[in-house]
């Protein structure tokens, strides 16, 4: 088996990076060890890193084990892994699994509740940490997966689930009595998804981007109505929820100073610009929040269910919307990390990374 290998970033700098060789875990009992395969790199992605600290990112994939020191950090992503051994009964080496992810080669895991589905790491450092993020699905019991969608799934699952969720709570509240929903951010993957599913169902919903991204954005079909950010002034002065994907404070104060009481809602989702957003809003929207109260409503196969049935009708237009660039290998990786942090990856890019 050839050299393990990490990829980490200072987390005083992500612009710094760093990849460390070293030898493939030794298996132990009660473990199995994950090859990983390939995955996504997104916005998504910078935000895990850009909110490592405040929502504990960092400590998923701690670096102390790997040799690496403690200013660095593992960058959490999202895609497939082959399971290399395993010393779990129901975890088999050659089972495919999608799920959070380190930047490395290789992830050792302790598989618990095991079933035709998957399993969840049960690793110490992982039981205090929200456990969406703990779970790994067999390809094999997965009703969102298929073999040809798989770079779909790597670029848009984890950002769709956000989306399905923020949706599903806005519905869930009959969208807080708002007449339009307004999204910042709006050519982003998380915002257009959401946009998907809550178009047609209720309010207006209005996507807010750069002046670059309108045709984009509006050519989605996503939105009944797509603004560059300096039309805000522009929006009708009726009941309003922002739905703040961006985090640019310029942005919110202007939604502000333009609607006043007629803004019913501020949630901060996301942070495409890299500034933490969350003590300016006035909520955080964290989707295993929305998971866990529809899965004690729905049950975890009814919300697998609900999930599945939108993942195929988004997927299907989402085909559509997206070119994948293929990287390789961890010098791959660190080409991709550099170029969605700089903000130089187009909106129709899909970044995959075969490693």
């Amino acid at each position: 088996m050839p050299a393990a290998w990490t990829f980490a970033v200072a987390r005083a700098d992500l612009a710094q990076t760093t990849i460390v060789e070293g030898p493939v875990p030794d298996l132990a009992d009660g473990a199995a060890l994950l090859r990983v395969d390939r995955v996504g790199m997104t916005a998504n992605n910078v935000t895990y890193a850009v909110l490592g600290e405040a929502m504990r990112y960092w400590e998923f994939f701690p670096p102390s084990p790997r040799g690496l020191t403690v200013d660095l950090g593992l960058v959490p992503l999202w895609g497939f892994a082959e399971v290399a051994a395993s010393t779990v009964p129901g975890v088999e080496a050659g089972q495919r699994v999608y799920g959070y992810l380190p930047p490395a080669s290789h992830l050792m895991v302790r598989p618990v509740r095991v079933d035709d589905t998957g399993f969840r790491d049960g690793a110490p450092h992982r039981a205090e940490l929200p456990s969406p993020y703990n779970a790994y699905r067999l390809t094999t019991g997965d009703a969102a997966y298929r073999a040809d969608q798989e770079d779909l799934l790597i670029l848009f699952r984890p950002l769709f689930f956000t989306s399905f969720m923020l949706a599903d709570q806005f519905l869930d509240h009959d969208c807080y009595g708002a007449a339009q929903l307004l999204l910042s951010s709006a050519s982003s993957k998380t915002a257009y998804a959401a946009a998907f599913e809550l178009r047609g169902r209720g309010p207006r919903v209005i996507g807010l981007t750069s002046p670059g991204n309108v045709a984009f954005t509006e050519s989605l079909g996503c939105y009944d109505q797509v603004l560059p950010y300096d039309a805000i002034t522009t929006l009708d002065p009726v009941p309003t929820a922002y739905l703040d994907l961006s985090g640019a404070p310029g942005t919110r104060a202007a939604v502000r100073e333009h609607l006043g009481d007629r803004l019913v809602r501020d949630v901060a989702v996301g942070l495409t610009s890299q500034v933490p957003n969350a003590g300016a809003a006035g909520e955080v929207f964290f989707a295993p929040t929305q998971m866990r109260k529809r899965t004690a409503d729905w049950g975890r196969d009814g919300l697998d269910r609900r999930f599945s049935a939108a993942w195929h009708r988004f997927a299907e237009a989402v085909t559509a919307w997206v070119d994948v660039e293929p990287g390789h290998g961890p010098e791959g990786l660190c080409d991709a990390w550099l170029d969605v942090l700089a903000g130089r990856t187009a909106p129709r890019v899909g970044r995959v990374v075969q490693l």
